[in-house]
């Protein structure tokens, strides 16, 4: 009986040693240690039960480590191998736009959010959320992608809209943003981009209805408060503008173009004590 305890002992050693590694890993994880966790969970991992919630914590953590140290194609296979969380799904999709598999970022972004791959819906996503990593060129691939399964959908043309008008191209980005309205006239941000490249057309009168139209759509955004305050102070409308910079600025109390715009308004208006005090709060502020 001994001799069969010691012979059993190694075989218990080598199976309580992967739990101690994963253990490890975790903390040094959540201590944002990521090479130490990478190094104990690429070890624990190997023992490990495929089925097994650790296995599925060992991957997840690892494809989040080599991601947070900026290393996408060793995080890719760890991501491939967990859960599909929204965690590791968006990491995923993250992973493969920063090594330029487009293709695979589109399925993993439309898993992201259960719609099917390829689709016009899953192209959409795709495009939003390369936009705002500032991958534009795929971006608007995928919009073109969208809009040949699904010419009316909505989004598409903002999107190719917003790109245009990034580009400089404005009369460009102000035609798809009218063809966004056309399929989806309740888009408040839709008539504040229209009226904002209108206001940096310098079309001051055009762009105050589109401006408008879109506070009706969203009383609580800031942004077209400010452009059409600015367009009413640049048709020397100085009491429209007060009221509306005013308004403005109980959303958005820190803007500095807003605090501007209202002290320039209040100085036109005469009031130029308050105009200079308002002006004076500028040295406080970033300049955004």
């Amino acid at each position: 009986m001994l001799f069969s305890a010691f012979c059993i002992l190694p075989s218990l050693l080598l199976f309580a040693e992967p739990s101690e590694l994963h253990k490890q890993g975790v903390a040094f994880y959540e201590q944002k240690k990521y090479p130490e966790a990478i190094g104990a969970l690429e070890q624990a991992v190997q023992t490990e039960d495929p089925k097994s919630p650790e296995y599925r914590e060992s991957t997840l953590y690892l494809g989040q480590s080599y991601f947070s140290l900026l290393q996408p194609a060793k995080a890719i296979p760890w991501l491939e191998k967990t859960a599909p969380t929204v965690e590791a799904s968006y990491m995923l999709g993250n992973a493969y736009m920063q090594i330029r598999d487009v293709e695979k970022a589109e399925v993993a972004f439309a898993r992201l959010f259960g719609v099917p791959a390829n689709s016009a819906a899953g192209h959409i996503l795709s495009a939003e959320l390369m936009l705002k990593r500032e991958y534009e060129e795929d971006a608007l691939a995928q919009a073109n992608r969208a809009l040949v399964l699904d010419p009316k959908l909505p989004g598409a043309h903002f999107i190719i809209g917003e790109i245009a008008v990034f580009h400089g191209q404005l009369d460009e980005g102000i035609a798809e943003i009218g063809k966004e309205i056309e399929i989806n006239p309740n888009y408040a941000m839709a008539w504040y981009r229209l009226g904002e490249v209108q206001a940096r057309q310098e079309r001051w009168a055009a762009a105050i209805p589109n401006l408008e139209r879109a506070i009706w759509l969203n009383t609580d955004f800031s942004g077209p408060y400010i452009v059409l305050g600015k367009c009413y102070f640049k048709t020397a409308n100085y009491g429209n503008a007060e009221g509306i910079l005013r308004h403005a600025l109980t959303l958005d109390p820190k803007n500095y173009a807003a605090t501007y715009l209202l002290g320039q308004t209040l100085m036109a208006l005469g009031k130029k004590d308050e105009g200079r005090a308002v002006l004076e709060k500028l040295k406080g502020m970033e300049h955004r």
